[in-house]
């Protein structure tokens, strides 16, 4: 354990080898790698062996292909088919890649197995069935048993899902073709199996239809018993329903509704018969009745035997006419004509009366004759209301009938539809394109991309291990000049202007802080303190420029966020390490996120208050002990030095002198990139740290010269660049007519208050100090560090 606090006197021993800093501008990469070529160019040619020599040892394989043509469109041979065809595009896209899949079906790689006898094929998980013992059984004339059938089962699973393992399906977009990929390690193999797994395909797919059809035509031939039992009952009812309800008749209509009608016509012929014949006899007895003569009616007219005897009397008439003017009206002669003639007239007379009594018998005739067609059309009519209740039982035995009759003849028709369809294949699924030996193997590719990839990988992975190293191991960076004897060029570095920590209480005037300092320190480092109020002028008119007061920034340095170093332990001629001065420095690599932050925010501030100007200048004032001030400004510009900031630190304490006693004794003073900026002596030459910090001591003299010397020096500085910011390590306070000229050379201050004693009146000492000069600070720097770790005696060395 070493105890820092206790002082040994030893001779300065070198400083140890520095570390670079924990990060890399790129122009730094680029050195890093350049200088490492010759170890990053072994590692690429060793990882292009190591590939190289990878890639050899790979197994080979080749890849066969195969072309299938998959129409989901099938050959139209019958009407009707077992399976209906997709319509739509996207119902013949399911269907090909519902047949890709089929492809590597159990099924169909079960069969290519036993064809190409791949359960016997290493390859493939098999073997050719002789081990070392079968063979050694084999010659003393002992054989093993055959393989169990579970054994034969599990070799074909392993065979299967090898087999599964080399098969890709590739399905062309928007196109009906199928590439069937198999590779395997000999090329004349990856080529069969590729053409056998083709054509099992197919014999699959016709034998799946001619599958289907068989199924299809069985399950049909089984119904048609049944069907046919079915129709068979049902015509049986119907015909015993028709004889039993006297259903007799054609195909269009029943004898009872024929024999209805007919009956129907001849009542009406009836009908009409017996008028015609009461009109007859009508007219008769009307020709009777009247004095015209009877002969004078149609039937009269008409017959013969009353035209001959109209004749006679006619004849008679004129003889007895001629008679009775030649002859008296007694003469025989005449008496005899006369009575031939009433002979004739009465004979006439009695033939009429027979007509008479013909038309009264044709008309009782006619009338019966209605009669009876009446009588029997009521008969049927009787009949035909009873069929028709009848018939409705009629008509459902002759429905379900008919039912039966076509499900009987669909199923017998389809069925010999689907029993031709076994012979017959619809498929239109065909190899375009058989596949051949591969003559290139597909995997591994080609040696030279191998060595490619390993060439590059082991560039990669000896870069990332130098940089990685780099910056586990690094320290901070080397200074410039260092850095150009190595032949490396520092890469300028623009300064980081953040925005402030609280950009809402930037644009507010100051008030007091005193209850958020107190609340942001813990209970024992403030125990009732607060802060003064900073007194705030009245806010002036824009025409007047006048910089509002803005709240200082507070930011807090605690012992976790340092790291106690050896003092004074340094390598002769090595330079000054800023980290190795016995001062409590930042820890490298850590975080500190919160401190930080905050003093990147109070450089922002100070960045903008210039106005745009190069290389703003921030004094570090403090009261009361003055080695915590130097301790708290150091650790400020490492701060700004890791953001990658340019750093020209002064020692503007002209009394005690801190940092330039720690600097001047260890270090070798070096001319600046000008060769001539100084503060007023020789002896108070720039100093060159191995940090990228340049530090510049305090001059020896009187309190003004020195004062005069630093604002001549930051002139310098200014015009000749170089460099991105000046921190002033003091004046300390209370302030002289020097210091006050100083303080107006500088655009920011940061007020260091050790927690140790009162911050009240640290604060108050030094803005009553600063007068006027209160409106430049930015910040507020809590130094919580322990006294004892800061204040070490003069000219003595602390571990």
């Amino acid at each position: 354990m070493l105890d820092y606090n206790q002082p040994i006197d030893r001779a300065r021993p070198e400083a140890p080898q520095q570390r670079p800093q924990a990060g890399f501008s790129a122009l730094e990469l680029v050195n890093l790698l350049w200088r490492r070529k010759i170890a990053i160019a072994a590692a690429a040619l060793l990882g292009a062996t190591l590939a190289v020599t990878v890639g050899k040892s790979l197994t080979p394989r080749y890849t066969a292909t195969a072309q299938l043509y998959v129409d989901p469109r099938e050959l139209q041979l019958v009407d009707r088919e077992l399976t209906p065809r997709a319509q739509d595009v996207s119902g013949m896209s399911m269907v090909v890649e519902s047949q890709a899949r089929l492809i590597t079906s159990n099924s169909v790689l079960l069969q290519v197995i036993q064809q190409a006898g791949l359960d016997k094929d290493s390859e493939f998980g098999g073997g050719d069935g002789k081990t070392l013992m079968s063979s050694l059984l084999g010659l003393i004339g002992l054989q093993l048993r055959a393989p169990s059938a579970a054994e034969t089962k599990e070799v074909q699973l392993a065979a299967l899902d090898a087999l599964n393992r080399h098969i890709t399906i590739r399905k062309t977009e928007k196109s009906f073709i199928v590439d069937v990929e198999v590779w395997s390690t000999d090329p004349a193999k990856a080529a069969m199996l590729a053409n056998t797994l083709t054509n099992v395909y197919l014999a699959d797919s016709r034998n799946s239809q001619a599958l289907a059809a068989r199924r299809a035509t069985s399950d049909l031939s089984g119904r048609l018993k049944e069907l046919r039992d079915r129709l068979r009952n049902a015509e049986t009812a119907l015909a015993t329903y028709k004889a039993q309800n006297n259903f007799v008749g054609t195909q269009d209509a029943l004898i009872s509704d024929q024999q209805l009608s007919a009956s129907n016509q001849r009542l009406s012929a009836a009908r009409a018969a017996t008028m015609d014949a009461q009109a007859r006899l009508d007219q008769i007895e009307a020709s009777r009745r009247t004095a015209a003569d009877a002969g004078a009616i149609p039937e009269a007219l008409q017959s013969p035997t009353i035209a001959n005897l109209r004749a006679q009397y006619a004849d008679a008439r004129k003889k007895y006419a001629e008679q009775a003017g030649e002859l008296g009206p007694r003469h025989p002669a005449l008496r005899q004509t006369e009575k031939q003639v009433e002979d004739l007239k009465r004979t006439i007379s009695e033939e009429i009366d027979r007509f008479a009594q013909s038309a009264k018998n044709d008309l009782t005739r006619a009338r019966d004759y209605e009669a009876s067609l009446n009588r029997a059309l009521e008969a049927q009519k009787r009949q035909s209301v009873q069929l028709s209740q009848a018939a409705v039982r009629l008509r459902e035995l002759e429905r379900e009938a008919d039912a039966s009759r076509d499900v009987y003849q669909s199923f017998l028709k389809r069925s010999r539809e689907t029993e031709e369809q076994e012979s017959l294949n619809t498929s239109a699924a065909r190899v375009v394109g058989e596949a051949t030996v591969p003559q290139r193997r597909s995997f591994p590719p080609a040696m030279s991309l191998f060595a490619m990839i390993g060439f590059i990988f082991g560039a990669i992975a000896a870069s990332s291990w130098f940089v990685a190293s780099e910056l586990l191991f690094a320290g901070p960076p080397m200074p410039a000049a260092t850095q150009a004897r190595r032949g490396r060029t520092p890469a300028p570095q623009t300064p980081r202007a953040p925005e402030p920590a609280h950009a809402s209480e930037a644009a507010l005037p100051q008030v007091s802080r005193a209850t958020e300092v107190a609340q942001a320190l813990p209970e024992q480092a403030l125990p009732e303190p607060t802060l003064p109020e900073l007194a705030a002028p009245p806010l002036q008119p824009a025409a007047v420029e006048r910089p509002l007061i803005a709240k200082p920034l507070i930011a807090r340095l605690q012992e976790a966020d340092v790291i106690h170093t050896l003092g004074a332990i340094l390598a002769t001629g090595g330079g000054v390490d800023l980290t190795r001065l016995g001062w409590p420095t930042l820890r490298p690599g850590f975080p500190l996120t919160s401190l930080l932050n905050a003093w990147r925010d109070m450089r922002a501030v100070a960045a903008r208050r210039i106005g745009g100007k190069a290389m703003p200048v921030i004094a570090l004032v403090g009261g009361g002990e003055t080695t915590g001030r130097s301790v708290t400004a150091l650790n400020f510009v490492l701060a700004a030095a890791r953001d990658g900031v340019r750093v020209l630190m002064i020692d503007a304490d002209h009394q005690a002198h801190s940092l330039s006693n720690k600097v001047h004794r260890p270090g070798k003073s070096e001319p600046s990139r000008l060769g001539w900026l100084s503060n007023g002596s020789k002896a108070a030459r720039e100093i060159k740290t191995v940090n990228g910090i340049s530090v510049l001591p305090a001059a020896e003299g009187d309190a003004g010269k020195a004062a005069e010397a630093i604002r001549k020096a930051i002139a310098q500085a200014r015009s000749a660049g170089g460099y991105d910011l000046v921190i002033l390590d003091g004046p300390t306070t209370p302030l002289a007519a020097g210091g006050r000229k100083l303080l107006d050379e500088v655009d920011a201050l940061v007020a260091v208050l050790p927690t140790s004693m009162d911050i009240n009146d640290s604060l108050e000492e030094i803005l009553s100090t600063l007068g006027r000069a209160e409106r430049k600070l930015v910040g507020v720097v809590l130094d919580e560090l322990t006294p004892a770790a800061q204040a070490r005696q003069r000219g003595r060395q602390y571990a």
